[in-house]
């Protein structure tokens, strides 16, 4: 069913003040790297001539972004964000500012440029994580989603306008210039970030370890179906969809027999299409969900890979580059949409690096199969290939459902009482048993454990590492419930993660549970002797 909230337009998230900062800072910088990219590519032909070193220009900057972002969104997730956030974009404006000196003092060759490069690429990979999260600290949900799209216009802008003013500037003043540009490009968004007040946490309980925190993204990505369902549609899409730019400058070069000019008129064409279709997308949401649109939006998408793989007329491909980009930000805004909103705020920067990463892969992987295709029987054959694919990914998708991923309620509600306990509880100590007795009517006991199941998978996304339910054979109706965490720190942390979707279901069990008394609550925790040597006298 389509959202019965208000539709948010599209530019609304451009009303608060902070967003609109940041997302103008982001756009600077964006258009800056796109300089880079293209006057490194440029300096690394002029002293090499090698097609591999210029493509090993590009392997070193998305390199880095499947190897490091999951390690950033660990740290994004325990660390401050907006001090982090700062130090990773001042790492950038060193390396930035080296590249620039090292041209301009004719120092820079092609292999310092290439160590460069992934250092900055390293440093794109840790931001991109963080950066992603801060859009749900800036915005409401419900202009959750016109601010992601509003990422990806900018995204589409700077990669409109980047390529040209780094080709105008490579021109016109030489390569070290467009570095130097690219270095100045990073100051907005530090002084943005700089002047930015961020939200304070109101956690008493210390950060967690970044070996303990990285346990934990994973693990819930493991145990959140819907979150999952989001990874595997992104993944169905990203591969075989990735076809379409990997291919296009090819087509403009070997079918259409065109030059830069012509690539150029169609990179624009999908950026504008970009830009309508994010301004049409929330009346779109207001008439159909994300189960409708992405798979409409998928097929259109495919159809326009179709286009570019047997018309040659010009006019005709702007059109159908028109299409792709409605298409594309689209089914990217949904996806990158339901990431967003499917995980609590806890562990957001952690899962929304287990979707860039997929993007990542995604894309680089399937640019790597299509090109080698394209290589072996054409780029028709590789285009027509990738459309069909796209449309049979499709439809295996269908079974995974975004609107569902969508409606989950994860903010915070703290409903879960402080635990009863005679005397202050060691964070350290551990294992925890928590265990919750209930009793059902013989009448409700499917329904209870259908509901008791569903609160189980929030438990083990929350910290668990153990959970079951079990029946009294003595006295069938009377079930406990029970989960392990590894200490008493964990079982804290549980109470602030606890949302309000649990509380839903906590609702619906109490609902069911025929007594007077609320479900009976009880804590265990690990004990063992405080001497060993006691221990070993009592042994027979």
């Amino acid at each position: 069913m389509p959202s019965e909230a208000p539709a948010v337009g599209a530019w609304a998230p451009l009303r608060n003040s902070g967003f609109r900062a940041l997302w103008l800072a982001v756009l600077a910088s964006n258009i800056g790297t796109w300089v880079q990219d293209v006057a490194a590519s440029w300096f690394m032909s002029e002293q090499t001539g090698s097609p591999l070193m210029v493509a090993a220009v590009q392997s070193a900057t998305t390199l880095p972004v499947v190897a490091f972002a999951l390690v950033a969104g660990t740290l994004a997730d325990i660390v401050d964000r907006r001090r982090y956030l700062i130090g990773v974009q001042l790492w950038m404006l060193f390396v930035a500012t080296l590249v620039a000196l090292a041209a301009h003092a004719g120092r820079l060759d092609a292999w310092l440029l290439l160590c460069l490069t992934f250092a900055l690429g390293t440093g794109a990979a840790m931001a991109m994580p963080a950066q992603a999260a801060l859009t749900a600290d800036m915005v409401p949900r419900e202009a959750l989603a016109p601010a992601v799209a509003l990422s990806s216009i900018g995204m589409n802008i700077a990669r409109s306008i980047g390529p040209a003013l780094g080709g105008l500037v490579v021109a016109r003043f030489g390569a070290a210039w467009a570095f130097s540009l690219n270095a100045l490009s990073f100051l907005g968004l530090v002084f943005v970030l700089w002047q930015w007040k961020q939200s304070k946490s109101a956690s008493a309980l210390p950060a967690e370890s970044f070996g303990g925190a990285l346990r934990a993204g994973l693990r819930y990505a493991i145990q959140a179906g819907e979150f999952r369902s989001v990874l595997i549609k992104a993944a169905c899409f990203f591969v075989f969809a990735s076809a379409a730019p990997a291919l296009l400058a090819i087509v403009v070069r070997q079918e259409l027999s065109a030059g830069a000019g012509t690539y150029g008129m169609l990179l624009g064409f999908i950026g504008a299409g970009a830009i309508g279709g994010a301004i049409a997308l929330p009346k779109l949401r207001k008439q159909f969900d994300a189960d409708k649109l992405v798979p409409a939006a998928t097929l259109l998408y495919a159809l326009t890979m179709l286009a570019l793989a047997g018309i040659r007329d010009t006019r005709i491909l702007c059109v159908a580059m028109l299409a792709n980009g409605m298409t594309w930000i689209t089914v990217l805004s949904s996806l990158q949409t339901a990431a967003h909103v499917s995980v609590p705020g806890w562990v957001r920067a952690r899962a929304l690096s287990l979707y860039i990463v997929v993007f990542s892969a995604g894309m680089a992987g399937g640019s790597l199969i299509w090109g080698t295709l394209a290589q072996q029987a054409g780029t028709g054959v590789s285009l027509t290939v990738a459309a069909v694919s796209t449309v049979l990914a499709g439809i295996f998708s269908l079974r995974f459902r975004l609107s569902v991923a969508m409606a989950r309620d994860t903010t915070p509600s703290a409903h879960w009482p402080r635990p009863a306990v005679a005397e202050e509880v060691s964070h350290a100590r551990g294992p925890v048993l928590v265990t919750v007795e209930y009793l059902i009517d013989p009448a409700d006991r499917e329904e209870f454990l259908h509901h008791i199941h569903l609160l189980g998978g929030t438990r083990r996304r929350d910290g668990a590492v153990q959970w079951g339910v079990m029946e009294d054979a003595a006295q069938p109706g009377r079930f406990l419930e029970y989960f392990i965490l590894d200490s008493w720190l964990e079982h804290l942390r549980q109470h602030e993660r606890v949302t309000h979707e649990e509380q839903h279901l906590q609702d619906k069990l109490r609902a069911l549970h025929r007594d007077a008394q609320p479900p009976s609550v009880r804590h265990f925790v690990g004990a063992t002797p405080s001497s060993p040597h006691i221990a070993l006298e009592n042994v027979p």
